[in-house]
């Protein structure tokens, strides 16, 4: 429901215990335990085999709704497995699976006391609602699977945006609802001197489409998303080296930023989603009157940008917690 934490689901009850067996003749002999054997009498005829211990109901590694996992990926990429222990920081689990004839996941809140380093009463974080990926198309595959080379996102642009927060004031959608922005809306995040280039580049280089999302938060901190959507993950990536780049430093500053923006060192070195590059940046000191901190995600054939600034300084952790979101579900 938007505007409450999810609760993550109870861990199924464990099975009880078979009732212990009777020793055999001549003396009764005290019951052992279910997992144990119990030891013949001596010189008596061997005790029956005790009846097999049921076993403890499994939780799936990467979800809480026992559902499957999706196939490994193809080496080198990281299994999609592993998601569980790479995303203990954030606030949401991933969760994969398969539903009738089409494929779908969502993302849920842990605990706060799960998340290293946020663990007081109110640490910052916004309350997003419940994440959830729309059914893709019957045979579609994920784009990390093994039978989409292209790494191709099948679902709707639009649904994969991060949706707003609770309390955000939300800009209305653009595109008649579908939130499709322009290239001349996305590249408007950068310097004039820069835009003739990157839109070329984004012409000649395979893009489809661009979905936005904006919001402020009463406290005036303001967000921007794009998810930049290409013919193929090969598009994506060429884009994202001759443009946007991984340095240190960003090479290419958005709006706002007066001087320099740095690789934020305290984003947190465990909040990674298999498959998918992130840079997250921070706007270094002096700043002008706004604190500007922006990210890329390299998903598969689509790009995100995320912008978040504040008057006065703009906070690390609901910035990390976007960042995260956003990349869960792009991942």
């Amino acid at each position: 429901m938007t505007g409450q934490t999810p609760q993550t689901p109870p861990m199924p009850p464990l099975p009880e215990a078979p009732a212990p067996e009777p020793a055999p003749e001549p003396a009764p002999e005290p019951a052992a335990e279910a997992a144990q054997a119990p030891e013949p009498a001596p010189e008596a005829a061997p005790a029956p085999e005790p009846a097999p211990e049921p076993a403890l109901d499994e939780v799936p590694a990467a979800a809480l709704d026992e559902v499957p996992e999706p196939a490994p990926e193809p080496a080198p990429k990281p299994e999609r497995r592993k998601l569980r222990a790479a995303l203990r920081w954030t606030a949401a689990v991933l969760v994969f699976g398969s539903l009738g004839a089409g494929v779908a996941y969502g993302i849920s809140e842990q605990t706060r006391t799960d998340v290293p380093g946020l663990s007081t009463k109110d640490d910052g974080r916004w309350v997003y609602p419940k994440l959830t990926m729309p059914v893709l198309p019957a045979g579609a595959e994920l784009p990390f699977d093994k039978g989409n080379p292209g790494q191709i996102h099948y679902a709707s642009l639009s649904a994969l945006l991060l949706p707003a927060p609770e309390g955000a004031k939300v800009a209305p959608a653009a595109g008649g609802g579908t939130n499709l922005v322009s290239a001349d809306r996305f590249l408007a995040e950068y310097s004039a001197d820069e835009r003739a280039g990157m839109k070329e580049d984004l012409t000649d280089g395979g893009l489809l489409d661009i979905a936005a999302r904006s919001w402020t938060m009463p406290d005036g901190t303001s967000t921007r998303i794009y998810l930049v959507r290409f013919r193929s993950g090969a598009f994506a990536r060429a884009f994202n080296v001759n443009h946007l780049g991984g340095d240190l430093n960003a090479n290419l500053l958005v709006n706002g930023v007066e001087d320099t923006a740095p690789l934020d060192e305290s984003y947190p070195s465990g909040a990674l989603v298999p498959s998918t590059e992130r840079n997250v940046y921070d706007e270094a000191a002096p700043r002008g009157p706004l604190h500007v901190r922006h990210a890329y995600i390299t998903a598969g054939d689509t790009i995100a940008l995320i912008v978040q600034s504040k008057k006065g300084t703009a906070a690390a952790v609901p910035f990390h917690q976007t960042v995260v979101l956003q990349n869960q579900l792009l991942g």
